[in-house]
């Protein structure tokens, strides 16, 4: 479809031109443009505050108003976006900084994010995008052609798609850019930026996001080799730190004491049973099931809750027990969990004494891992000598000592992320060969072209399909070589700092000598795309 260049530019550039001053303009590109040096004898005549006055017009000012309204932008002070690389931008609203009412309206199901993604890069200034959304986290990652035009893009479609005023928004959001927003995400991934440090779940959350982005228009490859490095920093954090080691929450420093209690044979066959199936209760069995627990039972006053747990945790076998067979419960398991409201002791040492020992597989000794306040379990069932009695002031010196070795090892993690995050930014560099890569393959083939027509037409029109194409391999042949050297000088993978410097300096040069850098193409086609697709 035709565009008209003068309806198309005053629809999507805001008229940059006529913000400009008299002295940005002077220094623009413009006053280089050969079009400007050729001066012609006619004279006008102006009056000016009553001084009759003569001066000299000159062509540029006739062809200058031919310039169509790209050629001008060309020229004027929004030729940035052509000259400077686009940015990374995350708009994010996290646990950190948004109630959770907000993030439920912001929230986007996985299955739509192809969609907001489309929808994202749809935007004026958005040339790829992503979506992270997650319990504790809605975060929109976009590589922007202008970092404040794209970032009010976008906040305005976080408030359509939400509900929510573009104000409320900009109280809670945060913005980071290039550097900032890389790191941000592999901090992130790494699960530094958790509510509990170096929890697992988040990555397995990136890893999706790129699961889902495959083959998605705008999840580009800015967007995509982000969130891919991302992946290989939480990856090598956990592995190099193993800052994922050790409980650092009272239900899940209950189940590794039990484990750390119980010999180490016997963790598979171990009979563990759990009091209480509210909040505590349930977390207890899912670090249980996380830790290999194939059977819990489950003793509470209603089943409700335990029928609720058993299609949560489709692959733990849970029975459930009404309160009244607590005590038989009890006497059958070699490990009990109690995490009731109950305002006086579930279990005393009359009630204790009298159940029937545990095997010597798994100690000899029945464990008491009492996680509620008040106590479940009273303080004299500790005097029974085959009963092994612990509480939450146990618990949170295990869980204390976990968060700072956790803490140390995100010192360390931070240094792993400073190395990937120079190692990202040195790919990204690279990336900027790309386009002169292609564009001088494409002036080579015009020339090709050309001088192979001219060579065919003085040949004849008779000239035998072989011949033919011996001269057209020939042509093809000889681009190939010369421009084999050039190419190799242009490619590099960025891990190398002197490397990509020196490639960096040839891209820059073969520009200058063969003027590939006067298209103003990224900005021209992206924007002739959007008028196409609105139309």
């Amino acid at each position: 479809m035709a565009v008209s260049t003068t309806s198309f530019a005053a629809a999507k550039l805001e008229a940059p031109l006529l913000k400009a001053s008299p002295s940005s303009r002077a220094s623009s590109p413009a006053s280089q443009l050969p079009i400007l040096l050729k001066p012609i004898r006619s004279r006008k005549t102006l009056i000016q505050r009553g001084v009759r006055c003569e001066v000299a017009a000159s062509d540029a000012l006739v062809q200058t108003e031919k310039l169509s309204a790209l050629e001008q932008l060309k020229a004027s002070a929004a030729d940035r976006y052509t000259k400077e690389r686009s940015s990374i931008v995350v708009i994010g609203l996290s646990v950190h900084t948004t109630p959770v009412e907000m993030r439920e309206k912001l929230a986007i199901p996985e299955a739509e994010w192809p969609r907001a993604i489309g929808e994202l890069c749809g935007l004026n200034h958005i040339e790829e995008a992503a979506v992270l959304s997650t319990c504790n986290r809605m975060e929109i990652y976009v590589v922007a052609l202008s970092q404040h035009r794209g970032v009010k893009e976008v906040t305005e479609w976080m408030s359509k798609t939400s509900g929510i005023p573009v104000s409320e928004l900009c109280q809670h959001r945060f913005l980071l850019y290039n550097k900032d927003a890389t790191q941000h995400i592999f901090e992130v991934s790494a699960g530094l930026d958790s509510l509990v440090l170096g929890e697992g779940q988040i990555l397995a959350q990136v890893k999706q996001v790129v699961k889902v982005g495959q083959g998605v228009v705008g999840f580009g490859r800015n967007i995509s080799g982000l969130f891919k490095h991302a992946i290989t920093v939480g990856k090598r954090v956990r592995t190099e730190t193993n800052i994922a080691a050790g409980a650092v929450s009272v239900s899940s420093a209950a189940v590794e004491l039990a484990l750390m209690k119980l010999p180490e044979s016997s963790h598979a066959s171990a009979k563990m049973l759990v009091i209480g199936a509210g909040k505590m209760g349930k977390l207890v069995i899912k670090h249980l099931a996380a830790k290999g627990c194939s059977k819990v039972v489950v003793v509470n006053r209603t089943e409700e809750r335990v029928a609720a747990i058993r299609e949560e945790l489709a692959n733990v076998e849970i029975t459930y027990k009404p309160l009244t067979e607590m005590l038989t419960c009890a006497g059958e398991a070699d490990v009990v969990f109690t995490s009731t409201a109950s305002e006086n002791p579930l279990f005393l040492k009359e009630h204790v004494e009298g159940l029937p020992p545990v095997g010597l597989e798994v100690g000899g000794s029945r464990l008491f891992i009492d996680i509620s306040v008040p106590r479940n379990v009273g303080s004299c069932v500790a005097d029974i000598e085959a009963v092994r009695v612990y509480n939450v002031d146990d618990l949170k010196e295990v869980v204390a000592a976990n968060k700072e070795d956790r803490l140390r090892k995100a010192m360390e993690a931070q240094a792993i992320i400073a190395e990937e995050s120079k190692q990202f930014e040195a790919w990204r560099d690279s990336l900027e060969t790309v386009p002169t890569i292609k564009k001088l393959r494409a002036y080579a083939e015009r020339i090709r072209v050309a001088e192979l027509e001219k060579c065919l037409s003085k040949m004849g029109d008779d000239i035998p399909k072989k011949t033919r194409k011996a001269v057209e391999d020939l042509s093809r042949g000889i681009v190939n070589k010369l421009l084999h050297g050039p190419m190799q000088h242009l490619r590099c993978d960025g891990s190398d700092s002197r490397t990509l410097s020196e490639t960096l300096e040839n891209m820059h040069a073969l520009n200058r000598m063969f003027s590939l850098e006067t298209e103003i193409s990224v900005l021209e086609q992206k924007l002739r795309a959007k008028v196409e697709s609105q139309k």
